[in-house]
């Protein structure tokens, strides 16, 4: 029998789709400014890459602050409790309808793996793409920050590397929120905040 429980809170939700709607434009930007296609125009995709990065930051540092003051951080402290369930599952039990080997509840909102992935996420891909997209942004700066010898291409380089981290973190993500009880389950939760739990 299914149980209904309020999972994700307001700020979490907005803070969630906000994220989402940036990045897959940031995507978008991205991809025209390397070439992959025009449609916006090389300075206006710049342009517009540059602000949504800029949106992007300031929401990152609600979230941080956010995580942090409601102690939610601690939802992403790693364990290793069932996670070759959860790896069980995902490669196999979705396919064969095998019962989640995890229960979700307020205080224990993520899987095993998905603290993992999410935490690799805050403390590598997102300090990769912060790092590496403001270093690039300022360029002009690097002489007066005594980093003039750094080359540009390495920069440029590690800006993609972390995009396409962060492009692989998103289809995979999109796709596990898919292996819910129902396809839409988990993108219900969190729209309304309300997770249905067996």
């Amino acid at each position: 029998m299914a149980e209904r429980i309020y999972i994700f809170k307001r700020f979490e939700r907005f803070w969630h789709w906000s994220q989402a709607a940036l990045i897959m434009f940031m995507m978008l930007t991205g991809f025209e400014v390397h070439g992959a296609y025009k449609f916006l125009g090389f300075d206006r995709a710049v342009d517009l890459h540059t602000n949504a990065a800029w949106a992007l930051i300031t929401l990152w540092v609600f979230a941080v602050f956010w995580h942090f003051t409601t102690g939610e951080w601690k939802q992403y402290i790693p364990t290793l409790e069932k996670a070759d369930a959860m790896l069980k599952f995902y490669l196999t039990g979705i396919f064969t309808n095998a019962p989640h080997p995890f229960r979700q509840s307020q205080l224990i909102k993520h899987n095993p793996l998905q603290r993992l992935a999410y935490l690799g996420v805050k403390l590598f891909i997102n300090p990769l793409i912060w790092a590496s997209g403001l270093l690039y942004l300022f360029y002009g700066s690097w002489g007066a920050w005594g980093i003039g010898g750094l080359r540009l291409e390495w920069v440029a380089l590690a800006h993609v590397v972390g995009a396409f981290l962060m492009l692989t973190f998103f289809i995979a993500h999109v796709y596990l929120g898919t292996a819910g009880h129902t396809p839409t389950s988990h993108i219900k939760a969190m729209i309304t905040g309300w997770e249905e739990v067996e």
